[in-house]
């Protein structure tokens, strides 16, 4: 990629633009200069089975037309970006035009914003107004993630339920809408096919599936060994480290037998991108909010 951001595709593509430019110039100039020879007739060509074309020259207002685009083409690319690295006079970029227009937005929206600061989430997430806010913000930044209805998929959490893996408390999800989360389940091929199996079996009767008994003893003394240092002695987990409850009846990857060899197998990495630059402090507390209500309608009802 070094080969890519190099000064000599600068003056590569300034090269191109100048060439393009001047041949363009030299097409119409020899158009213009050159007399009609010989009288006008047809080229002999037939298309369509009755269209026929003169050797007639180009009108010179077209040519004309032609003339003007070159003028204007040189015009924008010394007042725009378009010659290599240069950045044109106005010093214009998309960049730029982002970071001015989302400072006018955040100007012209501070003062709604501003009214929710000093509240807590609950109570935010019980206002009608700010719900509707922390909804359109969801649906632009989450729904990619976790769908429009806030339920997920595989790999990524549901956000209506009671089951959170970094908890659910109001100043856990602002820690998890701005710092982010990165979680990790290391693989445990290590094991071979036969342990794996046997865990498979035992995480499976944790939360009262369908299990082959006598892998699920073997595999207990397996989990015991390996497992229990972030899911707990009894499969709980550990939501200070995002390790997941295996004892509930909800599963981020599926709860199939071979599912669950293959999570084992491979392991499995989550990342939740952190929005605290994108969004702000007060933009992440009214999307929290609206998150918190998502898993907690009684709780924020207004009163």
């Amino acid at each position: 990629m070094s080969d890519f951001i190099s000064p000599f595709w600068g003056y590569y593509v300034t090269v191109l633009v100048v060439l393009s430019l001047l041949f363009c110039a030299f097409i119409l100039s020899q158009n213009m200069t050159k007399k009609q020879s010989g009288p006008v007739e047809l080229h002999g060509h037939v298309w369509d089975e009755d269209l026929q074309e003169w050797n007639n020259p180009l009108p010179r207002w077209w040519m004309y037309l032609f003339w003007i685009t070159i003028f204007f083409a040189i015009g924008y690319f010394l007042l725009f970006p378009g010659f290599g690295s240069f950045g044109g006079k106005f010093g214009w970029s998309a960049q730029g035009q982002y970071v001015a227009e989302r400072a006018k937005a955040d100007k012209a929206f501070d003062e709604k914003f501003s009214r929710f600061a000093p509240m807590d989430v609950k109570a935010v997430a019980a206002d009608p107004e700010a719900r509707e806010m922390g909804k359109r913000l969801f649906l632009t930044y989450c729904q990619q993630c976790h769908g429009s209805d806030a339920k997920g998929a595989k790999g990524f959490p549901n956000l209506t339920d009671s089951d959170w893996v970094w908890g659910g408390e109001p100043e856990k999800i602002v820690e998890t809408v701005t710092n982010g989360r990165q979680a990790a389940m290391p693989a445990w091929s290590q094991l071979g096919g036969d342990s794996i199996k046997d865990v498979a079996n035992y995480v499976r009767s944790l939360s009262g599936l369908a299990h082959d008994s006598i892998r699920a003893q073997r595999g207990k003394d397996v989990f015991a060994q390996n497992c229990v240092a972030c899911h707990g002695s009894e499969g709980k987990g550990n939501q200070a480290m995002g390790a997941l409850n295996l004892t509930d009846k909800v599963w981020l990857y599926g709860s199939s037998e071979a599912t669950i060899i293959e999570t084992l197998s491979k392991g499995r990495n989550g990342r939740m991108p952190a929005f605290n630059e994108l969004l702000g402090e007060k933009k992440i507390k009214l999307l929290a909010a609206y998150v918190y209500g998502l898993k907690d309608a009684e709780a924020v009802k207004p009163q």
